[in-house]
């Protein structure tokens, strides 16, 4: 078995898959079913110093990993959770990361209260804009009023990644968590013909799968830029999203949108799936991978020149996935093996990243 566990700002997390502060940590049991349901640690629903009043319906399947939503801060109010659902939390034995919210005012308010329960404060940016002073005050006041590491988690929305993550360190942050939900986005009931979401404009959040590779874009510029812990966030749903959060520099990974879908149990089935593909890929810790990406990048040579694909006869399975999606008819199956015409062909990728069995494979 490879080794899963993690250290991120001197805390230990048995593996590094977290549920992301959401509805699946709306209140102490909720917490509670994601230790069991295997997570590495617990980050708590973002609170704030009242409770949100949420415009319904405020979640929706999009497709098949993937959700809309006008989720804002925890509908219950401060006080409950700090009287009872942390407490709860704690019981589990896991490192708790408290999420809260917005203004430096609020933080200075919020956090001397959860300071008890806190194994670090996770600090959401998602509705302070394009300005980065109120990020860098909420980060001070949070510094000021807490000894626990301080996360800063970054929308991928109006401030260029890179210049954010600066901010946020300067500011004193001791991690970065990326990204939060992407929107303003729209989904129609074409029965009724109604927005999906409650919210004035119909107007709502998307995450999961299908914010995938922003995210890991969003992951890799904070990881190359500041020299901090970063939480690769949004659309990991599996253990091999894990492994490439890792891959573009993440120290652990939070997931939400997953856990919404699929319960509870898909920490431990993601943590599972971490263990078998760096068993099966030769990797003793998921340490071993953190930041190949980034390291990769700087090995590889660019060049603008057509290079056709590596085809292996052995392994073609005959499936055509190739033949149907190769727009230079490069590609043929006539007799359930591929043939490829490297005159015809454009180099551009598409089918080995297809290909169900690795039988074309990029130089």
């Amino acid at each position: 078995m490879a080794d899963l566990r993690v250290e991120v700002c001197g805390i230990e997390f048995k593996n590094p898959v977290l549920p992301a502060a959401g509805p699946p940590t709306w209140n102490g049991k909720a917490m509670v079913a994601c230790a069991e349901g295997g997570a590495g640690g617990i980050v708590a629903k973002t609170i704030s110093t009242t409770a949100a009043v949420v415009p319904e319906p405020c979640m929706a399947q999009v497709s098949r990993a993937s959700m809309l939503n006008t989720e804002l801060w925890s509908e219950l109010p401060p006080e409950q959770f700090i009287n009872h659902e942390y407490a709860k939390a704690k019981e589990t034995g896991l490192p708790l990361i408290i999420s809260m919210g917005y203004t430096a005012d609020q933080i200075a308010e919020l956090a001397p209260k959860v300071k008890p329960f806190a194994d670090a404060l996770e600090l959401s940016t998602h509705y302070i804009g394009e300005d980065p002073a109120p990020m860098i005050a909420a980060v001070q006041a949070a510094k000021d009023a807490v000894d626990v590491p301080v996360i800063v988690k970054l929308s991928p929305l109006g401030r260029e990644m890179q210049a954010a993550a600066q901010a946020a360190k300067d500011a004193g942050a001791d991690a970065i968590a990326a990204i939060n939900s992407f929107g303003p986005c729209l989904g129609i009931d074409a029965e009724t013909g109604l927005p999906l979401m409650g919210s004035e404009e119909g107007y709502g959040w998307l995450s999961g799968r299908a914010i995938k590779a922003l995210s890991l874009r969003c992951v890799f510029d904070v990881a190359r830029t500041v020299d901090l812990p970063v939480f690769g966030v949004g659309g990991v749903s599996r253990g091999l999203d894990a492994i490439e959060m890792f891959m573009a520099g993440a120290s652990a990974v939070q997931v939400c949108t997953a856990a919404i879908l699929r319960g509870p149990s898909v920490f431990g089935k993601i943590a599972q799936e971490m263990d078998q593909w760096l068993d099966d890929h030769g990797y003793a810790s998921i340490n071993d991978v953190k930041g190949l990406t980034i390291k990769k990048l700087k090995e590889r040579a660019f060049r603008t020149t057509h290079l056709p694909p590596k085809l292996y006869e052995e392994l073609c399975t005959g499936c055509r996935l190739c033949e149907t999606s190769c727009v230079y008819h490069a590609i043929l199956v006539p007799d359930d093996k591929a043939q490829l015409d490297e005159d015809l062909c454009q180099g551009c990728g598409l089918c080995t990243t297809r290909c169900p069995t690795r039988a074309l494979e990029m130089p």
